[in-house]
Order: structure tokens, then C-alpha cells, then sequence
């Protein structure tokens, strides 16, 4: 791929700098039983649990579609309860400290690939942004060793700071290519989830890269990538 014509570099970050679902499902796994080891005659939760009732959802819909698996029945509660809080939401919080200490005490290393470009970029002098739904980015990317990389990180925090909508609203792109001073014409996204594919070509990208870590090449074509790679290695 020739670099030339592009002035910036905007990054998902789950699945395309790092392999950030492996924390989740450990995550997961931590709080799950460490809530049902009070629950006498409860077996364990599995990783064939995460498939069938948590994976793809949002938080507090995976933790109440798990509890609903093993039929108990807690409050919803509200996004602010405590980590301690027996309710959906207090689960679903736990759940998000036990993944910040997933990744103190096991850390997560970025694909090697993609380490590969981003030494490159940054070599080239292109400025490169992270643009994630996660509230966890800039745990991650400092538990990868990447933040340095990345001068702009438009996270879940950020936006909804800004108001800003998610993916598949252009919205965190634009906003990120702003940051940086780049012409959105003139910069590259690149995403592993269609949702965020759908997102770089609402906002008129110059190219938009789609990652394909099991999605499809050509579901990420449909969604509108120009190009699709199973490694950014490839975009080198």
C-alpha cells in the first residue's frame, strides 16, 4: 500500500491493535464465579456460557441474560450502583473492574502485525489516532505498550463527553481526524467490526481498511471497506 497520498491513521482498537476480547472472556470468567461460589448448587461458568448468553452483548444485557440462564432473579439497578451492588448493574460494573485488573496483572500484547505498521507510520511522520467504543482504551493501550503511538484517543469516555454518537455514526471518526488537523478525505480508518467499517465510509474517508479477524472479507466489503486484509502487516 502506497502511504503517500494519506495524512492520517485513525485505529479501532479491539481486534485491530489488540486482541482485546481474550481479557473480556477472562474478565467474564472472574466475576461470574466469583458472584455464584455464594450461590450454593450453582456450576461454574464456562466459556460455552460467554458464547450462548454474554458474547456481542452490550454489558448489562450479558450479565442479565446469564443470571436469567441460571434462573436468578436480581434488580436491574442503576449504571451507577457499586461494584458490590448484588443487581444487574453492579455485576455488570464488577465485571469492568475485574477486566482493569485482568490487564494489571496478565496484560494484553498488541498484534504483531500491527505493531509492524504502526513502527512504520510513525517512522513516516503520519499522526495516528485510536477511535474505540471502550471506556477501558487508555488502560489498554498502556497495558500493550502502544499509547505512545497514539497522540488522539477518542474513547467511549470522550464521546460521550462530546455527545458525540457511536459507530456506525461518523461522528468519533470525524472528530478524531479534527483532532489531529487531518482532512477526513485524506485519512485512513481502520476497523475489524462492520459497524465501524459502516462508520468510515459515512464519513467519507479516503480509504477505509477493513480488518478481518472472523467477521468475513466480504460481509467488511458489504459494509462498505475498500480494502481488507487479515493483518495490517499487509497494508506495509
Amino acid at each position: 500500500m502506497d502511504w503517500s497520498g494519506y495524512d492520517a491513521a485513525l485505529f479501532d482498537l479491539d481486534g485491530v491493535v489488540t486482541p482485546t476480547a481474550e481479557v473480556h472472556m477472562r474478565a467474564w470468567d472472574v466475576m461470574f464465579n466469583g458472584f455464584l461460589g455464594d450461590h450454593e448448587g450453582q456450576p461454574p461458568y464456562t466459556e460455552a456460557d460467554y458464547f450462548s448468553y454474554v458474547d456481542g452483548k452490550p454489558r448489562y444485557d450479558g450479565v442479565a441474560s446469564f443470571l436469567e440462564s441460571r434462573g436468578i432473579t436480581l434488580p436491574h439497578g442503576d449504571p451507577a450502583d457499586l461494584p458490590d451492588r448484588e443487581t444487574v448493574c453492579g455485576l455488570g460494573n464488577r465485571k469492568n473492574d475485574a477486566f482493569r485488573q485482568v490487564l494489571r496483572d496478565e496484560g494484553v500484547q498488541p498484534y504483531a502485525g500491527s505493531v509492524r505498521l504502526l513502527d512504520a507510520l510513525r517512522e513516516r511522520g503520519v499522526p495516528m489516532a485510536i477511535v474505540s467504543s471502550s471506556r477501558n482504551a487508555p488502560e489498554v493501550l498502556a497495558a500493550a505498550g502502544v499509547a505512545s503511538y497514539f497522540p488522539v484517543v477518542m474513547d467511549g469516555r470522550v464521546a460521550s463527553e462530546r455527545g458525540l454518537a457511536g459507530k456506525p455514526a461518523p461522528d468519533t471518526f470525524l472528530a478524531a481526524a479534527a483532532d489531529l488537523g487531518a482532512d477526513p478525505a485524506a485519512s485512513v480508518v481502520l476497523e475489524d467490526a462492520l459497524s465501524g467499517v459502516a462508520a468510515g465510509r459515512a464519513g467519507a474517508f479516503g480509504l477505509v481498511v477493513g480488518v478481518d479477524r472472523g467477521v468475513g472479507a466480504a460481509a467488511l466489503t458489504d459494509a462498505g471497506a475498500d480494502v481488507v486484509v487479515d493483518d495490517l502487516e499487509g497494508l506495509l
